[in-house]
């Protein structure tokens, strides 16, 4: 996890040197390429993940889980385009809690469920929060696009002290109680300071890219390696790109049906957040049932 870290503190200072040296257009590409292949691909093997998760269950074929994702996803889309305020709601809560989940399910071993279910879910609107107030304007406009309502007030300073209040309650009681070292906490609020200042110097979907990309997608990559072939070695990796290609892109090709059919109706900016949503709900459910999976097989 050290050499994850250290990669992910040189790749965001990379990052930030971008954002203060080109121009936000190449910012805006350069995010999207890094979203639309690290990105995609970190969410391409739910399936091969699932079949993991089911494996004692052999009437489960690869078609019918393959069928029961996509109808998952077009559901989500059919929310996004019916109820696009709804939705929006979900997409955040789904994606705060999953993003806090990944970041410190291996760190903490010991917290009761409830509690650690806050954590992450806390954590994570944290992360999203933190994006939000240094991107104020551009996050009105793509809730504006989406929903149709135009935001006054994200009340960005109001909850980010809430968040950062419960967080840093919790890191003291765990500190205090031997469950956390003071290394990590250490660890965690550099992480942060980093983010922050990521997040006030870049445009918002290269910021989002930066956190998304190096500090949950490619995190996440490792784990899933690791659960599916029980290693992190060159020939897992390959086995994983292989069997993630197919699925990837079935991804680009309905983003590109997405925009094709709705680009008269919406910009750009919904269309994307509303695919990411749409394929958000099964992957964050997905890695739920395998972190538990993982802690119940520790736990034997």
């Amino acid at each position: 996890m050290n050499n994850i870290f250290n990669f992910s503190i040189v790749s965001s200072f990379l990052g930030l040197w971008i954002s203060t040296h080109v121009p936000e257009s190449f910012e805006l590409i350069l995010g999207f390429i890094l979203i639309f292949t690290f990105g995609m691909i970190h969410g391409s093997n739910d399936l091969l993940i699932v079949k993991k998760l089911l494996k004692n269950k052999k009437h489960y074929s690869k078609f019918i889980l393959l069928i029961a994702y996509l109808f998952i996803v077009s559901i989500a889309i059919l929310v996004f385009y019916l109820i696009p305020s709804l939705a929006m709601i979900l997409f955040v809560l789904f994606s705060a809690y999953h993003f806090g989940e990944q970041h410190w399910d291996h760190r903490f071993s010991k917290l009761n469920a409830f509690r650690k279910s806050i954590f992450y879910f806390f954590y994570g609107m944290f992360i999203l929060y933190m994006l939000f107030a240094y991107n104020t304007n551009e996050v009105k406009l793509i809730i504006f696009e989406i929903t149709g309502f135009e935001i006054t007030n994200l009340y960005t300073k109001i909850i980010l002290f809430i968040l950062a209040g419960f967080i840093s309650c919790v890191l003291i009681i765990e500190f205090l109680s031997k469950r956390l070292a003071i290394e990590v906490i250490l660890k965690e609020l550099f992480t942060l300071a980093v983010l922050a200042i990521i997040f006030s110097s870049s445009s918002l979907i290269w910021g989002f890219s930066i956190y998304f990309i190096l500090w949950h997608s490619i995190p996440s990559l490792i784990e899933q390696i690791s659960y599916i072939y029980g290693d992190v070695k060159t020939t897992s990796a390959l086995s994983y790109g292989k069997a993630a290609l197919p699925y990837w892109i079935i991804s680009l090709i309905g983003m590109v049906i997405l925009y094709v059919i709705f680009s008269g109706e919406k910009q750009f900016y919904s269309l994307f957040f509303a695919f990411i949503a749409a394929v958000t709900f099964p992957h964050a459910f997905v890695m739920l049932k395998m972190f538990s999976k993982k802690k119940s097989t520790t736990l034997k």
